[in-house]
């Protein structure tokens, strides 16, 4: 939609909190990319085995970002930087999660809250929409929203050889997780506001990571912004965690709601407990 090529791509940014390789798979996109559009599916199955065959020409940097439900707007973030900064051009945000393999399908208090999605962006410099940015993160949170590691597996750490690790499935205090997303991310997006010289009154769209419903309904209403111009596709999807925001954005711009030189208000916030909002113009 960007009209991108791969290879003018100087920056691949993989949020993702579900990697198939705990080493990170953003450079494994790049190659991912150039299969599909090669539709050459052989090489999407063997892709890892085949790096050195491809003839890409080009070593774009490429790395993942693990903030869970707020990382794709530190990706944007990120991507800002490396832009305004760093001398790129042409940066791949990318939201991808797989929520699946990490709930506990016996809990239904959980399992049926969250689905599986990927969504991304092209940021170029010579139309730099993201207007400004504000991140916290809190630790003392993290005990209300997360996925640990199994301490009861791993053993003493003077034994060798350790077990071999695994993670635990998500693990959420909803209220909380709720009493914290009401109070931060209405703060959030009205310093992300302050920077950038605007109110909300000049936001076209109100874009939130799709947690829930009440969650967005009540953010919405503390900032005063009409359920017309709040963005929402939850009740299709779930919360696909660093996907959920790309996803409803781009339904969004092909439906024909986000049109260039809108502007939109962005929030993440989740596992961190983390957070952070986005100014951005679209187009």
């Amino acid at each position: 939609m960007a009209n991108v090529e791969p290879d003018d791509l100087d920056l691949i940014l993989l949020c993702t909190s579900t990697p198939e390789d705990i080493f990170g798979d953003a450079p494994k996109v790049l190659i991912l990319l150039d299969a599909y559009l090669n539709s050459n599916l052989f090489m999407l199955w063997q892709s890892s085995k085949v790096q050195r065959e491809l003839g890409c020409t080009k070593s774009q940097l490429a790395h993942d970002i693990t903030a869970a439900c707020s990382g794709f707007v530190l990706g944007l973030f990120s991507a800002s930087c490396y832009i305004k900064g760093g001398g790129f051009r042409n940066v791949l945000v990318i939201g991808a999660d797989v929520m699946s393999r990490f709930v506990d399908w016996t809990n239904r208090g959980t399992c049926i809250l969250f689905g599986d999605a990927a969504g991304a962006v092209a940021c170029d410099a010579e139309e730099d929409g993201l207007l400004s940015f504000d991140l916290h993160s809190d630790g003392e949170g993290a005990r209300h929203l997360g996925a640990p590691i199994n301490d009861n597996e791993n053993g003493s750490v003077l034994e060798f050889p350790p077990n071999r690790s695994s993670y635990a499935c998500v693990q959420m205090n909803g209220k909380e997780v709720f009493r914290f997303a009401v109070r931060c991310v209405p703060q959030s997006i009205e310093s992300a506001l302050e920077k950038a010289g605007l109110t909300a009154s000049n936001i076209d769209w109100l874009l939130l990571h799709q947690a829930n419903q009440r969650i967005i309904d009540a953010v919405a209403t503390r900032l005063e912004f009409p359920p017309e111009k709040v963005i929402s596709n939850l009740a299709n999807y779930g919360n696909t965690s660093a996907a959920s925001i790309p996803l409803a954005l781009d339904e969004a711009v092909r439906s024909g709601k986000v049109k260039p030189g809108h502007t939109i208000a962005a929030a993440g916030f989740g596992a961190g407990l983390t957070w952070g909002s986005a100014v951005i113009r679209w187009g």
